[in-house]
């Protein structure tokens, strides 16, 4: 059996190497893991998905709702967090929810077309251009294109 201190070690540096985020996207209700630097996705394993969800990090996380303009222009109104402390990913809901209804609501209703966040377990801030990318990587804008 791995020492607990040697397995969090080993669980944050896989986290590190491939750049993992966690993604969301809705209302399409899409979720995955992504490489927060390249926005290519990250197939689950069992050892990333342990070091995101079985260990406390220090999460950052990017919210954004995606909009039209009435040009048709893609636009993102976002806003980024840091929650104080460590948390396991099941302890973030109640910060997530809060934050993330203050944000859509918000937004102008006949611009909205879905929302979404990013939360980064290596407690990485990203800018508006790389959560854009991610976003549109993940299918944000599509929901509206298919309709």
């Amino acid at each position: 059996m791995i020492p607990r201190a040697r397995r969090d070690r080993v669980s944050r540096a896989i986290l590190r190497q491939f750049r993992v985020a966690v993604v969301n996207i809705d209302p399409a209700g899409r979720q995955g893991l992504i490489d927060w630097k390249t926005a290519k996705n990250i197939p689950p394993s069992p050892k990333i998905a342990d070091a995101v969800c079985d260990i406390a990090h220090r999460w950052v996380i990017y919210f954004g709702a995606f909009c039209l303009d009435d040009q048709g222009n893609r636009y993102i109104k976002a806003a980024e967090i840091e929650p104080q402390g460590i948390y396991k990913s099941d302890s973030l809901a109640g910060v997530l929810e809060e934050h993330y209804r203050a944000l859509v609501k918000g937004c102008n209703p006949s611009h909205i077309i879905g929302s979404g966040w990013i939360a980064n377990p290596g407690g990485v801030s990203l800018d508006e251009a790389q959560a854009f990318r991610i976003f549109e990587a993940c299918g944000a804008w599509q929901m509206k294109e298919a309709a």
